[in-house]
């Protein structure tokens, strides 16, 4: 992607998330914003396209850079962009009030609304004053249509400023053309109540528009201004942009974190929902990582700062979402290429329009101004934002719920996925092992084997060790003392607990020593592929342990939903086939591949693809780089801070298998919702359009140029609140 980059001083803001009929009606009034400083300063050549055109288009290389190095950024990013937005929505307020103010003489001048009203007022020139006041409306308040023509025909893109500067030109040259001789009547009411209502429709539009599009303000917002440093000579309150890395900040009860660290001293609870989605507050003690922006909920921590500005997992998202938001989309591609249609058609059906009400007789002025009402009512405002009103929404939705979405096609072919392969290490299982099954081998009891097994592994850091410990913890179990503790190389441990010599040992110690002992129930967890360990007692063989890959709990539902969306679910590993034959058998799995090196992952991707699913993979995105790639959608689970994972289409922030599902209900929420604005698009105007060239005319139902301006308007309003109406 070529990108053009402009940083105007401090204030930076990013344009590509802005709603792009904003971006057309800026292009309308580059040049009357030069005054408002470099701030403001609008691209020379920005893209115009046809209004449905330019979404997403050509709009998406031309961005401001939105992120300063440090978080000087932020605040300039905030109030630039929200500034920019305000400054253009006032302007057409400012043209729409003194436009309709210049409006009242020319209704009470015009012969129509005298005849109408019941009254006559004239006076030597009347018409000369009538047209000044309809010139000034027409060059005034018409301007931003006017400029946005001539920038949409540089583009050889003509759209919606086309088809209303079209409208409104042709009514006022006709109505200047009658004024100086030419027999008719004047179009100079109907032509400024028209640019009224346009301009009046824009900034109700603008508005709407503003408030489905803010996912970036919002997630900047989180950031904030202000830190605690703490310096030898005491605290000293700093900007948070002024923090570098190796800092120590105080972040007291209620405050926000300042950027991401590490906790060296205190503890307590943070608040992360709007960042990783996850709902309950998590715990953190000295040695823990904290993001920026999260909430410090209970005690003072004072945290050593790691990364700053655009290094931090919040800018990071904000960068993720703006290129997301970027990103042309299939649909677009469609809805650009009807709105460029439909202009033709608007040109092309106005033309008509008027030719055949000239044909069957009617007057001159009658038959152009159907011509202006269907050029009007054609403009494909709607249809341009039907895509990057819901994109925009649903990117803000995904983002807060640690949903981040790197690539937007890939997200909507999410929407067609058949089948899931998860990646079992650290995916399905937590890649910890975990005490699954004890056996009895003589009278000694679940419980006492596991208190002599956990007092013996309490002092190593052995995984298997650790996993025995943690189910006698798990269990409330008081552990006994041990003495002479010593580590048998590569077979287990032994010590001396209540004057007892205790082994917790591997089955070939036993083969070797002679304390082997065929056991059914010891085949069987064997088989399974589990970690098995045997506790001897002064010689004699009491009990088994068996351990395996502790399994997420979270694992079992969400496959358990992938079933009920109708969705097959596979696993990966490079464990042996009875690991995964057990794991598959635990969770329901359709089916699995077992001992798979990294570099074959990709192979087994491509078999299910060859027949014929879409297949996405959800993978940690470091050793399934290949798979996460070769998949249609490559998911990448528990990313936590880090979420620069090139690899993946979708980027999950916490190491939760459900949010995959979360994930492909949000693509088929969001290409619902694009449909539904689109079909609302399309379906609208193939209703407007014969209306307003008059078919119900014997019915004595007619559409004027401002009624017509007032549907068009509301099209659009009605496509923006449909989008908002975007949930998960």
């Amino acid at each position: 992607m070529d990108e053009k980059k402009m940083v105007h001083g401090e204030h930076v803001h990013d344009e590509a998330e802005r709603a792009p009929e904003m971006k057309d009606m800026e292009h309308a009034h580059e040049s009357e914003h030069r005054e408002h400083g470099t701030e403001h300063e609008m691209h020379e050549g920005h893209e115009v396209a046809a209004h449905g055109e330019h979404e997403g288009h050509e709009h998406a290389h031309e961005e401001h850079e939105h992120i300063h190095e440090e978080h000087a950024g932020h605040e300039g990013y905030k109030h630039s962009h929200a500034e920019h937005h305000r400054m253009m929505m006032e302007d057409f307020k400012k043209r729409f009030i003194i436009s309709a103010i210049l409006t009242i003489p020319i209704l009470f001048l015009s012969p129509l609304i005298q005849r109408f009203l019941g009254f006559t007022f004239t006076f030597r020139g009347d018409q000369y004053v009538l047209f000044a006041l309809s010139a000034i409306v027409y060059f005034y308040g018409g301007w931003p249509f006017l400029n946005g023509m001539i920038e949409e025909f540089k583009k050889k893109l003509p759209g919606m400023m086309t088809l209303i500067a079209l409208a409104i030109t042709v009514a006022f040259s006709y109505s200047v053309a009658v004024t100086f001789g030419l027999p008719g009547k004047t179009f100079y009411w109907e032509l400024a109540t028209l640019i009224d209502i346009m301009l009046l429709g824009h900034y109700i539009e603008m508005r709407s528009v503003l408030g489905a599009s803010r996912a970036l303000e919002e997630l900047i917002k989180l950031m904030p201004t202000e830190a605690h440093l703490v310096t030898p000579e005491g605290i000293k309150d700093v900007p948070v942009s002024a923090l570098k890395k190796g800092d120590i900040v105080l972040v007291k009860p209620g405050e926000k974190i300042p950027s991401d660290g590490i906790i060296i001293e205190g503890e307590t609870s943070v608040n992360e929902a709007m960042l990783t989605g996850e709902s309950k507050p998590v715990y953190k003690k000295p040695g823990d990582t904290v993001i920026g922006g999260s909430i410090n909920l209970e005690g003072a921590i004072k945290v050593r700062i790691e990364k700053t500005g655009k290094d931090t997992y919040l800018m990071q998202v904000v960068e993720l979402v703006r290129q997301a938001q970027e990103t042309r989309s299939r649909t677009q591609d469609l809805a650009n290429r009807a709105a460029f249609y439909l202009t033709l058609i608007a040109i092309t059906a106005g033309t008509i329009t008027l030719g055949t009400w000239l044909y069957l007789g009617k007057p001159f002025v009658f038959a152009l101004e159907r011509m202006v009402t269907v050029m009007v009512i054609t403009c494909p405002h709607a249809l341009g934002l039907a895509v990057p009103l819901v994109v925009s929404v649903s990117t803000s939705i995904s983002a807060k719920k640690g949903i981040l979405i790197r690539n937007r096609e890939a997200f909507e072919r999410a929407k067609d996925v058949q089948v899931v392969v998860f990646d079992k290490t650290g995916t399905l299982t937590e890649g910890k092992f975990e005490v699954t099954d004890i056996i009895t081998l003589d009278e000694l009891g679940e419980e006492e084997i596991l208190k002599y097994a956990a007092a013996l592994e309490s002092h190593s850091s052995h995984p298997i060790a650790q996993g025995i410990v943690e189910k006698a913890k798990e269990l409330g179990l008081e552990v006994y003392e041990v003495s002479e503790s010593k580590v048998l190389p590569g077979k287990g441990v032994k010590g001396v607990i209540n004057g007892k010599e205790v082994l917790v040992v591997s089955p070939g110690f036993l083969k070797e020593n002679g304390l082997w002992k065929e056991d059914e129930r010891v085949n069987k967890v064997l088989e399974q592929g589990k970690t098995v360990v045997f506790l001897v007692l002064d010689g004699k063989l009491v009990g088994a342990l068996a351990l395996a890959d502790k399994i997420r709990p979270e694992s079992r539902e969400a496959v358990k939903k992938l079933h009920e969306m109708g969705i097959k679910a596979y696993m990966l590993t490079g464990d042996n086939a009875k690991v995964a034959k057990w794991v598959a058998e635990e969770l329901g799995l359709d089916g699995f591949f077992a001992e798979v090196l990294p570099h074959q992952k990709s192979e087994k991707i491509k078999e299910l693809q060859e027949q014929g699913y879409t297949v996405a993979m959800v993978g940690d995105g470091i050793n399934d780089a290949p798979a996460l790639i070769q998949a249609d959608v490559g998911i990448a689970i528990g990313a936590g801070t880090d979420v620069a994972i090139e690899s993946a289409d979708i980027i999950l922030v916490k190491n939760d298998p459900r949010d995959v599902i979360t994930a492909i209900h949000l693509a088929r929420a969001t290409y619902k919702k694009m449909v539904q604005n689109l079909a609302w698009a399309t379906g609208y105007n193939t209703f407007a359009i014969p209306l307003a060239a008059g078919v119900l005319y014997n019915y004595g139902v007619l559409l004027s140029p401002a009624v017509g301006a007032l549907l068009m308007s509301l099209s659009t309003v009605i496509v923006a609140i449909n989008a908002k109406f975007l949930k998960v």
